[in-house]
């Protein structure tokens, strides 16, 4: 009797530490343009941030999820290091919700609205520089694949990465950023500075 309790206890620890273990390892984000898109390898990681060899800090979750219960989107982690990399944490919040149901509703104008101008689309074919909000809904296809739509779409706030060149969304295939409106960049206004197919 005693050998089958120890059994079903045994088993059940195991099962117990087994559990979250499913979630896949994030990839290392693209970067077809270092000024505008950077990736998470190069951040400049505070000291207290362990980096893991994949070069993404282990604050950085990946944006999809494999199966399981879903966990709540919790808001203030990331909201913390926003505030202590990139300074106030609500426009860039505002921002981030915005553009991601923006996305998911397929709102052109909305996006283009929330984008920094002039922009640099990185397409599948190459590089195309976009003057203003017009244009970029022209060409909006073009820019915002599914395959980056998905990405954004799917974003987990709580799984954000945040470094000092702004917030990434899944692997890369999008970032906001605070755009310098005065000389000494006071009262950044929030922007998407790019958005890319991943890599």
């Amino acid at each position: 009797m005693r050998f089958a309790l120890l059994a079903i206890a045994a088993a059940l620890l195991l099962s117990i530490a087994g559990c979250g273990q499913d979630r896949a390892a994030p990839a290392e984000p693209a970067s077809t343009s270092p000024a505008t898109a950077p990736s998470a390898a190069q951040a400049d990681a505070p000291a207290a941030t362990a980096v893991p060899a994949a070069g993404v800090p282990d604050d950085a979750a990946p944006a999809g999820r494999t199966e399981g219960p879903a966990e709540p989107d919790d808001h203030a982690a990331v909201n913390a290091r926003i505030d202590n990399v990139l300074g106030d944490h609500a426009p860039y919040e505002r921002a981030v919700l915005a553009f991601r149901a923006a996305v998911q509703a397929g709102d052109r104008a909305a996006v283009a609205a929330m984008v920094a101008y002039p922009f640099t689309a990185h397409l599948d074919r190459g590089e195309v520089r976009i003057a203003d909000a017009a244009a970029f809904v022209a060409r909006y296809d073009d820019i915002v694949t599914p395959a980056i739509a998905r990405a954004i779409g799917d974003q987990r706030y709580a799984d954000l990465f945040v470094n000092q060149r702004g917030v990434m969304f899944g692997n890369g295939e999008a970032w906001i950023n605070g755009v310098c409106a005065d000389g000494n960049c006071a009262n950044p206004d929030v922007r998407v500075v790019a958005i890319q197919p991943a890599q």
